[in-house]
């Protein structure tokens, strides 16, 4: 006979059940404040942003976690060529402080990396905390030959082969392949409201 596993769950009389979607245009606004209250306001000036800057998720790629119709968490993932092998770009994570500890980050990432690997992609990249990130699969293995376009720190550079091989002699430069934005797109997908 098989003993059953507890988990254990942590709930707070504030929590609320959380639900993962794709991304709306109505997301975008609370989107961006998340982002801002996560990173910084100078969040933009970071190198991976460069990857993204002007340019369009992944297809299917840009999930949103909502609590009692609020956005509590967001992720997404852009195309681009590792050293020439094709992968993606996870980035960035971020969950609303107050939802912190509810397994909202960890079911972002777990509907993610399903995501993608049933759309056949071979391979998620991302700069991270290796700690948190390994429990997904990510380790730096595979990644010691990469490089970003701007300065990183090196053990924080992860990558999870969905496909095994996919990362297969990566090397040189990760540089932007995703989908080019229309310039009014763009510019509405990073507005930020302006204070009154």
């Amino acid at each position: 006979m098989t003993a059953l596993r507890k988990t254990t769950v942590a709930l707070t009389p504030s929590a609320a059940p959380f639900a993962i979607r794709a991304e709306r245009s109505s997301d975008v606004e609370a989107r961006e404040m998340l982002l801002d209250a996560c990173f910084g306001e100078n969040r933009h000036q970071r190198t991976c942003q460069r990857l993204r800057d002007g340019r369009a998720p992944a297809e299917g790629l840009a999930l949103s976690a909502v609590a009692s119709g609020r956005l509590v968490g967001t992720v997404r993932l852009w195309h681009v060529s590792a050293g020439g092998n094709p992968a993606l770009m996870l980035g960035p994570l971020a969950v609303d402080s107050t939802c912190r500890g509810l397994g909202v980050g960890a079911a972002l990432m777990d509907r993610a990396i399903s995501i993608a690997r049933t759309h056949g992609h071979g391979a998620v990249i991302l700069l991270g905390d290796a700690p948190y990130y390994a429990r997904f699969g990510f380790s730096p293995e595979r990644m010691s030959e990469l490089v970003l376009p701007g300065p990183f720190e090196r053990d924080r550079l992860l990558g999870l082969e969905l496909s095994e091989g996919a990362l297969d002699g990566a090397s040189g430069m990760i540089t932007a392949t995703g989908a080019l934005l229309l310039k009014r797109k763009a510019r509405a997908l990073r507005a930020v409201p302006q204070a009154a």
